[in-house]
C-alpha cells in the first residue's frame, strides 16, 4: 500500500497516532522517574504494559465519543469530562495492581502487607494525574479528528471549485463549434444557392476535418504552438475556399516558441474576426499575420490584419471606433468574449489581452500568457 493511500486511511492514522502518543508518554514517564532517582529494572517491563493498558482503555473513550458525536455540545463536553475521569480511575487501578505485582517489595508498610483494596484506595490519589492524561488524549482525539474533517471539507470545496472551473472552461471551448459552424454553414448555403456544388463540397469536406480535430481534442488539455498553427490551417483551408487569393496568411513562429503550450483553438476566433471585418469587407482582400514568440517567462501571441483598424476620431473630432474594434472591445462578439473569458479563467491576472493600431492601418490583437513548455520534443 502506497504511503499516500495510508495517509488517507483514517484507521491507519488513528493507530499510528495511538502508538506514537502512548510511546511518547512512556518515554517521558521513564525520563521523569530517571530525573528524580534510580529507575527500577522492572520499569522496562512495567511501562510498556501500563501504556498498552492505557491505550486499550482509550479505545473505550473513542467508542464513547463516536456515540456522542452527533449530540449537543453540552452532552459531548459532559462525556469528555466524565469519560476521562472514569478512564483515568480505571487506568490508575490497573497500574496499581500491575505495579505491586511487579514490585512486591513495595507492598511492605512497616511489618504488615497492605491488602489489595487498601492499595487501590491509596493509589487513587494518582487518578487525578491519570485523568489529566486521558483529558489530553481526548483533546488530541478531537483536535486531530476536527482537523481531518476540516481538510476533507477543504478538499471537497477545492474539488467542487475545480469541477466548476473545468465545466466553465469546457463550456467556453465548446461554444466555439456552434459559433464557427453557423458562419461556415451560411457560406456553404450561399455556394449551394449559387450552384457552385464543387466548392460547396470542398468546404463541407474541410469543415468535417476541422470539426473532427476540434471534437477529438480535450478542451482541458493545452497544445503546443505548432499544434495550434495546424488547427488554424485546417480552419483557413475552409476560408480559402471562400476568399481564394484575397486571403493571405503569414505565420511567424520563433524557434523558442515551438515547445510553448497554449489553450487549444485560442487564436481561431481572432483570425475569424479578422477575416470577417478586415478581409471580407475589402475588395482586394488583405493579409493576416499570426506571431508567436517568448519574452522572459511569457509567451506572446498576436493576430495582425491590415484592415480598417481603429479610427480614433470622427468628423466632429470625437473618439470613434470601427466595427472591428467595437466587436473586440465589448462582448457583442461571442468568439472574442469567449477568448477573453478563457484567458481569465485559465490565468487570472497573469494574462493580458490588448488591442493596438497597426501602421499604416489595421488592428493587432496581442495576448500575453505565462510560458509553459511541452516535455515532448517537437520534430
Amino acid at each position: 500500500m502506497q504511503m499516500t493511500k495510508l495517509l488517507q486511511d483514517k484507521r491507519y492514522l488513528f493507530w499510528a497516532f495511538q502508538i506514537a502518543g502512548w510511546t511518547s508518554w512512556s518515554v517521558s514517564f521513564y525520563l521523569g522517574v530517571l530525573f528524580w532517582g534510580k529507575v527500577p529494572n522492572d520499569y522496562l517491563i512495567y511501562l510498556p504494559i501500563i501504556s498498552t493498558v492505557g491505550a486499550l482503555i482509550s479505545l473505550g473513550l473513542q467508542a464513547l465519543y463516536r456515540y456522542t458525536w452527533d449530540m449537543s455540545a453540552a452532552r459531548r463536553l459532559v462525556s469528555v469530562v466524565l469519560g476521562s475521569y472514569l478512564a483515568g480511575c480505571c487506568w490508575m487501578a490497573c497500574r496499581t495492581l500491575i505495579f505491586y505485582n511487579l514490585f512486591p517489595a513495595r507492598r511492605k508498610t512497616g511489618e504488615e502487607d497492605l491488602e489489595v483494596v487498601e492499595l487501590l484506595f491509596t493509589h487513587f490519589e494518582g487518578a487525578t494525574t491519570a485523568t489529566w492524561v486521558m483529558l489530553v488524549w481526548s483533546g488530541l482525539y478531537f483536535g486531530i479528528k476536527y482537523y481531518i474533517l476540516l481538510q476533507e471539507e477543504k478538499q471537497r470545496g477545492l474539488k467542487s471549485l475545480s469541477m466548476a472551473h473545468e465545466a466553465q472552461l469546457k463550456m467556453l471551448r465548446y461554444q466555439l463549434n456552434p459559433h464557427f459552424l453557423f458562419n461556415t454553414l451560411n457560406a456553404i448555403s450561399t455556394l449551394v444557392l449559387d450552384k457552385d456544388t464543387k466548392l460547396a463540397n470542398t468546404m463541407v469536406t474541410r469543415l468535417s476535418r476541422f470539426l473532427r480535430y476540434s471534437l477529438d481534442n480535450d478542451p482541458m488539455q493545452k497544445v503546443t504552438v505548432p499544434e495550434e498553427v495546424a488547427a488554424l490551417k485546417l480552419y483557413l483551408d475552409i476560408e480559402k475556399v471562400r476568399f481564394d487569393e484575397r486571403l493571405q496568411i503569414e505565420f511567424s513562429i520563433d524557434e523558442d516558441a515551438q515547445q510553448a503550450l497554449m489553450p487549444s483553438l485560442l487564436l481561431q476566433p481572432l483570425v475569424e474576426n479578422a477575416i470577417k471585418y478586415a478581409i471580407a469587407q475589402s475588395i482586394n482582400g488583405g493579409k493576416i499575420t499570426i506571431n508567436a514568440k517568448t519574452f522572459g517567462n511569457d509567451l506572446l501571441l498576436s493576430v495582425t490584419d491590415d484592415g480598417p483598424g481603429m479610427d480614433h476620431t470622427n468628423s466632429k473630432g470625437s473618439p470613434q471606433t470601427s466595427n472591428e474594434a467595437k466587436l473586440l472591445s465589448n462582448s457583442t462578439g461571442l468568439g472574442i468574449a469567449n477568448c477573453r473569458e478563457r484567458l481569465q479563467e485559465l490565468y487570472g491576472i497573469e494574462q493580458s489581452f490588448r488591442l493596438s493600431k497597426t501602421e499604416p492601418h489595421g488592428l493587432t490583437v496581442s495576448i500575453r500568457i505565462p510560458l509553459e513548455r511541452s516535455k515532448q520534443k517537437i520534430q
